[in-house]
């Protein structure tokens, strides 16, 4: 039996595809995406969860350690390290997990966010239970201090819809998020929401009328139409093949390189049983060996190749991004 930790390869159907940094396998040059200044520095402070969801792109649950947590040391040396790249103009520094609140320090490293001068964003992910709760205290403190404008939390619910929601992320998870959600916006925090766009059957329009209805239903004061506010990330099926991205499709598609989010962030994890923690090219991108720059963020000062199906459908295809 694996280990409770372990994550799937997620290969694309395709096995031909998503091998080579520098071709596909047509034998077209693969897209690649220069860095052009760290702008959202993000912190993975451990996969461990409080709950377990069936579609979590990195299998986050009570028991999966595949990343240990961080400690506020840590953070700190990155966040000096940030201060001193050529060109860096960073604004916004970013927790995920897992479930960030689980990591005892992480009161401690937002200060750490926010007592920097120039004036940084700090963006935390989480799912508004019960871990969260727990530091009402802390987070009030931090808010009194820096301004609520600074700190801003974004909710995971993936639908307006209860009985859609715990479908994902188990009986009775819903109430608790949104209970959760509705403690932040009466205490006067930033609140944001992360849905997920193809998960009921509405369309975009549906789905954030939907949203609209219970924010105001709850005194919720998020506008659903602001694309950041309630972002609405593309569904990530490992199951289903995605076309590889080459450098013709930048003019196809009419994107370009500079809005990927590899060109403007990186991250920043502990894999279990590491001297250090490294840095890597996404959030998405946690585990595979392929998208690990270093341990520094002056050696992940390089260009990415999008060369897995993630970058395809979640970015480049799917338009998404993780920051603002």
């Amino acid at each position: 039996m694996a280990h409770p930790g372990a994550i799937p390869a997620h290969r694309p159907l395709d096995p031909a595809k998503f091998r080579d940094p520098r071709s596909t396998a047509k034998g077209e040059p693969r897209a690649s995406v220069a860095p052009i200044g760290l702008r959202t520095l993000w912190f993975n402070t451990g996969t461990l969860c409080n709950i377990t969801c069936r579609g979590c792109y990195i299998e986050s649950s009570p028991r999966n350690d595949a990343l240990s947590y961080l400690t506020l040391g840590e953070v700190e040396a990155f966040l000096e390290q940030a201060a001193a790249l050529p060109g860096a103009s960073l604004r916004e520094v970013g927790f995920t997990g897992g479930e960030p609140f689980l990591n005892r320090d992480l009161p401690a490293m937002l200060r750490a966010v926010l007592a920097r001068p120039g004036g940084l964003r700090a963006l935390v992910l989480t799912n508004a239970m019960r871990p969260m709760r727990r530091r009402e205290r802390e987070l009030k403190a931090l808010r009194d201090e820096f301004g609520a404008a600074r700190l801003v939390l974004r909710v995971s619910l993936d639908h307006y819809d209860a009985a859609v929601h715990d479908l994902e992320r188990g009986e009775g998870s819903f109430a608790r998020a949104l209970d959760g959600l509705v403690w932040l916006a009466r205490e006067g925090f930033t609140v944001h929401v992360a849905g997920r766009a193809a998960f009921g059957r509405e369309d975009e329009a549906g789905l954030r009328a939907g949203f609209a209805r219970l924010f105001a239903a709850h005194g919720i004061p998020i506008a659903a139409a602001d694309p950041v506010a309630l972002t609405l990330f593309p569904e990530m099926d490992a199951s289903a093949d995605v076309p590889e991205i080459t450098t013709a499709c930048w003019g196809i598609l009419g994107r370009r390189p500079e809005e990927m989010m590899c060109a403007t962030s990186r991250m920043v994890v502990r894999h279990r049983g590491a001297a250090r923690p490294s840095v890597v090219a996404c959030t998405l991108l946690p585990h595979d060996p392929r998208f690990r720059l270093g341990a520094t963020l002056a050696e992940a000062d390089r260009p990415v190749a999008l060369n897995h199906p993630h970058c395809a459908r979640f970015c480049v295809l799917g338009g998404a991004a993780c920051s603002r």
